[in-house]
């Protein structure tokens, strides 16, 4: 039999919005905005360290010329492997894989048993850890919440010590401070086995925010600079709102985001050249009427594509956002808002997908729409994978033998079984085609969700493999060491 030849198989779907043409223009205006506007970076090592690498320093105000930018972009791997902790590479930051995760810092909770909203806790990180090591779809763990029962000052370092240790799945950690940025990083090393084994399998990525509009505070750059120098892979991504903090235009919003990005990633190189450090942004308007950062408004879709397409355009790995909604509750609205965004980054390509949970406009985080999103990511999936074209999949022996009028169910052959599988869509929660038929339609969807949740939630220990004892009292010992540095320094 002869080959053919120019003959793709498979391939995912992708969408562009950009120009190749266009992305260039974007990027070219970052370079202005980044040597001509600057950006404020409140942090006087990192200035001075800025000047050596050939920036303009005016007080705090930082002019990086096109050439640093580039040189700072050419060093940044474009691979990097996180590990679970129990040992397999986990997450490959790459061009063409693509993560999805809930988001961090709500300052409310949904409990899933008594539908009451109230202040997130540590037992609930662990809950939402455990529930992310169940769903397939998931692929890192933030925590969905800001716990409140934790000491003050060291929320995110509390949070992290229970998402690491109730799933196997990388978590994405944060924190206030330089100290517990180091805190986190030991606990990291704990569960590897020690530094330099942390160096060769990271087993977490670090989150860190500039402000908007091109603004960098002392803390968000020690972060950095720590990261760099102990080679944590880290996520400088700011938070920029349309006719908010950034221009109202896409264009300049996408430039303007890009900027704010590059700032952190033009520091970690200078640091340490070959560091890993993703960019990115959440990006959406300001709703005008409430006053509120959009989280389930379209323009939120249109903006991260876009930063994904120039991201890629200049080979750095990309953040971004997804999954959320402005609805106080899960329903139609809920729904629609994180399909849209789901499946725009699905088939727009990010790195890693946050927020993914986020509801009324990230004032509160719910596990239902977790679970509701798990089953939006498998069905987006199995689109994004197009059409499989190949000639076993062209089916010409079936087709001849069934023959017009014929009925393709009686091919009851393994090998048509086994096709049958592969094309099936997964059936999921929305799947259950019987219940429809027994109970009415408005209901049925969300109390499927809720059953699922709450199962899972109930009957899910979280990893198989688990911590050992040695290691758990190494984190406890971080945890009761930053504990009493903080009350002898008056912060506790």
């Amino acid at each position: 039999m002869g080959t053919r030849t120019n003959l793709t198989e498979e391939q995912y779907v992708r969408f562009s919005f950009l120009s190749e043409g266009q992305k260039r223009l974007i990027f070219n205006e970052v370079l202005q905005i980044l040597q001509n506007t600057g950006a404020q970076v409140k942090h006087e090592q990192a200035c001075q360290l800025l000047a050596e690498n050939g920036c303009r320093i005016s007080g705090q105000r930082v002019y990086m010329p096109s050439h640093v930018v580039n040189k700072a972009l050419d060093s940044v791997p474009p691979v990097t492997n996180i590990y679970s902790w129990t040992g397999p590479v986990s997450l490959r930051v790459e061009h063409g894989h693509t993560y999805f995760g809930p988001g961090p810092t709500c300052p409310n909770f949904i409990d899933p048993f008594t539908f009451e909203r109230r202040a997130y806790t540590r037992k609930d990180a662990a809950m939402v850890a455990r529930l992310c090591d169940a769903l397939q779809g998931i692929g890192f763990v933030m925590s969905l919440g800001l716990v409140s029962d934790a000491p003050y000052g060291m929320e995110g370092l509390y949070e992290f010590a229970e998402l690491i240790r109730n799933s196997a799945k990388p978590p994405i950690a944060w924190c206030f401070s330089r100290e517990h940025c180091q805190d986190i990083h030991q606990i990291g090393i704990a569960l590897a086995g020690g530094p330099d084994r942390f160096q060769q399998q990271p087993n977490y990525l670090f989150y860190n925010e500039p402000i908007s509009p091109l603004l960098s505070d002392f803390n968000a750059i020690e972060k950095v600079i720590y990261c760099a120098q102990n080679n944590i892979p880290q996520v400088f991504a700011p938070a920029s709102t349309g006719g908010g903090t950034v221009p109202a235009t896409h264009s300049a919003h996408i430039a303007m985001t890009l900027a704010e990005s590059l700032i952190g990633v033009v520091i970690a190189q200078a640091v340490n050249p070959g560091a890993c450090i993703i960019i990115g942004g959440t990006q959406s308007i300001l709703d005008m009427r409430e006053m509120v950062f959009a989280y389930g408004a379209p323009e939120l879709c249109s903006l991260e594509a876009g930063l994904t397409e120039v991201a890629e355009y200049i080979g750095v790995p990309v953040f971004s956002a997804g999954g959320c909604s402005d609805s106080k509750k899960m329903d139609a609205q809920a729904a629609i808002e994180s399909a849209l965004s789901l499946h725009s980054a699905m088939l727009s390509g990010p790195n890693l997908v946050h927020d993914v949970g986020f509801m009324e406009s990230g004032m509160y985080g719910s596990v239902f729409q977790l679970v509701l999103a798990d089953e939006i990511i498998a069905k987006s999936e199995f689109i994004a994978k197009g059409v499989l074209v190949n000639e076993e999949t062209l089916s010409r022996k079936e087709i001849q033998a069934v023959g017009p009028g014929g009925d393709f169910r009686k091919l009851a052959k393994p090998r048509e079984r086994g096709l049958f599988r592969k094309t099936a869509p997964p059936a999921g929660i929305s799947g259950d085609q019987k219940s429809r038929n027994t109970c009415p339609a408005v209901s049925c969807m969300p109390e499927r969700i809720l059953e699922r949740t709450q199962s899972l939630v109930t009957n899910t220990e979280g990893p198989s493999a688990k911590i050992p004892e040695k290691t758990a009292q190494e984190i406890q010992q971080i945890l009761d060491s930053a504990k009493s540095r903080a009350k002898a320094q008056g912060k506790s």
